[in-house]
């Protein structure tokens, strides 16, 4: 078992959240990614006990790819290296993955405190959780939530594209995608310690969390993206073109010519969107295939026990 902790200036927070997993998870190796820290933070988790490595791509999403290729392990435990992640709740969710066989468990964060999860990141999670549910037919109930435990088979499939904090959008639209077995359970969220700060900005990782939620919609739904489009611009063409039939109708002639172009242009546009939007698809699950193929070839979680 792996215990995986991205950082970035978490000097005051990592030390206890190194100690809280090898209290929790004995027989785990604790591993602490330094992304660039400008403090003490490599420091401090080593004399926690922990192995510290580094990743000089600026990012989390960097710094998960780096994780992924780079540790070996049959479990591994995600969480922040900030303290807000209750350490006592990874025994239970990684039970889960060996007596489920499960690939991946989120926990889901119950906040007391009001300075532990700001108001505006609540709604924000909210909104983006029920459009993900909208756009790929279902989710989970804390998509953003860090604090993961995945099976193997989970890791080693994931081709990691994200450079910042959509990395957990990202993972979740994999495991839906693929159809995997996941589960959820709650766990607490807490304050951060004091010299602790939040590295997410609520409205530009926002608007990239939504990017990548439209860009994966376009990757892995094509023919309704871009059937989406062509329906919008047929649905302005008819609106142009109506008046004009009954203009022809009644009259014979076509005086507004210019909009008569303009008109059969958005329909051929439409048509186009279509047509590319099934070519992609077959595209897409091909691309699938090869994803399902890769993350069928390793073991179930506990199979290697029965």
């Amino acid at each position: 078992m792996a215990v995986l902790l991205p950082c970035y200036n978490e000097e005051a927070a990592i030390g206890a959240t190194v100690e809280g997993f090898r209290k929790a998870l004995p027989g785990a190796t604790v591993y602490v990614y330094d992304n660039n820290s400008r403090d003490g933070t490599k420091e401090v988790a080593a004399a926690a006990g922990a192995v510290v490595r580094t990743e000089t791509q600026q990012g989390k999403g960097h710094v998960v790819r780096r994780m992924f290729a780079d540790i070996e392990a049959d479990v591994y435990v995600m969480a922040d290296g900030d303290l807000t992640y209750d350490p006592e709740a990874a025994p239970e969710m990684a039970r889960m993955i060996a007596a489920d066989r499960l690939d991946m468990v989120v926990g889901t964060r119950k906040h007391d405190a009001a300075e532990a999860y700001r108001g505006g990141h609540v709604i924000g999670n909210r909104i983006f959780t029920r459009l993900l549910s909208g756009l790929f037919g279902r989710s989970f109930t804390d998509i953003f939530s860090g604090y993961r435990v995945f099976s193997r088979r989970f890791v080693k499939s994931f081709p990691v594209l994200s450079e910042g904090f959509e990395i957990e959008t990202e993972m979740s639209v994999h495991a839906l995608e693929l159809r995997m077995p996941v589960g959820e359970i709650e766990t607490r969220y807490l304050a951060r310690p004091e010299g602790s700060h939040s590295k997410l900005s609520t409205f530009r990782d926002g608007w990239r969390i939504l990017k990548t939620i439209v860009t994966l919609y376009r990757i892995e739904r094509p023919v309704l993206f871009f059937g989406g489009i062509g329906a919008i611009l047929v649905a302005a063409a008819l609106i142009l073109a109506v008046p004009l039939v009954f203009t022809y109708l009644e009259t014979g002639l076509v005086p507004r010519f210019p909009t008569a172009i303009l008109a059969t242009g958005m329909t051929i546009v439409a048509v186009l969107s279509f047509f590319a939007g099934l070519i992609l698809d077959t595209v897409t699950r091909g691309r699938r295939e090869v994803r399902r193929l890769a993350y069928l070839a390793l073991p179930a979680p506990g199979a290697t026990q029965l």
